[in-house]
């Protein structure tokens, strides 16, 4: 199936969506993928999903995630019942990996990708669009909000070594956006030299590309620990209230 393009105003936008979704979620105190648990009725992906399917940009998705997890996944995907195309591919050890391994799954018309995080289950479709809109003119781009807590550099023996000026700091989350030719190229680096990221942005900024930041959303936090949960829950409700 071919992606449609959409317009914003002038500009053509199309984006293949990936979400890594292989990860168990330890910090959660579970022994279970932390994407199946509940937040207001619904499992954090569908959450992901809906999101996606009322972005105007995103065309196609691709979902990461260890086999053990796919008759879970696909339960949740009848159930939001998505009008885009979805498939299912095998997760690797690490999240580089399974993006690594989504690369692979795109379709081969595939031009730009967006990368977003399943426990980050509270962005928005306008904040997806955007993402789309920018990477139109860069070639590697991520949603980020400016840090507002100063932070310490901590040394040996928990001594604070210095304090970066945080007007120049911001906390990266997810989207990412890339060209699809670029990223798999700078995976492809990174799997022949060993490297070992935490996120996209860090391979491309490692092969020396540059990569844009684009305003992220302060809901956008990432589920990680029971007080998170707690927190998407407070900000659902007041969506929706």
């Amino acid at each position: 199936m071919r992606a449609r393009w959409i317009n914003f105003g002038k500009i053509k936008v199309v984006i293949h969506l990936l979400i890594p979704a292989a990860g168990l979620g330890k910090r959660m105190g579970g022994d279970r993928n932390k994407l199946l648990l509940t937040l207001s009725d619904k499992p954090l992906l569908a959450w992901t999903l809906l999101a996606a399917e009322a972005s105007e940009a995103i065309a196609w998705i691709g979902i990461m995630g260890q086999p053990y997890d796919f008759p879970a996944f696909e339960e949740i995907l009848t159930r939001v019942n998505l009008s885009k195309p979805v498939q299912l591919i095998q997760g690797g050890a690490t999240r580089q990996a399974s993006v690594y391994n989504g690369l692979q799954g795109l379709p081969e018309d595939a031009e730009g990708v967006l990368i977003h995080d399943g426990a980050r289950c509270l962005a928005t479709p306008d904040l997806f669009d955007r993402c789309a809109v920018a990477l139109k003119s860069c070639q590697g781009l991520i949603a980020a909000v400016p840090v507002k807590d100063t932070i310490k550099v901590v040394g040996e023996g928990n001594i604070i070594k210095s304090t970066p000026d945080r007007a120049n700091l911001w906390a990266a989350q997810t989207p990412q956006g890339f060209e699809v030719k670029l990223l798999k190229e700078c995976h492809e680096k990174g799997k022949q030299l060993g490297w070992e990221v935490t996120d996209d942005a860090a391979l491309f900024e490692k092969c020396d590309l540059p990569v844009k930041i684009v305003l992220g959303e302060e809901t956008n936090l990432k589920i990680t620990t029971p007080v998170d949960l707690a927190i998407a829950e407070f900000i659902l409700q007041n969506r929706t209230d």
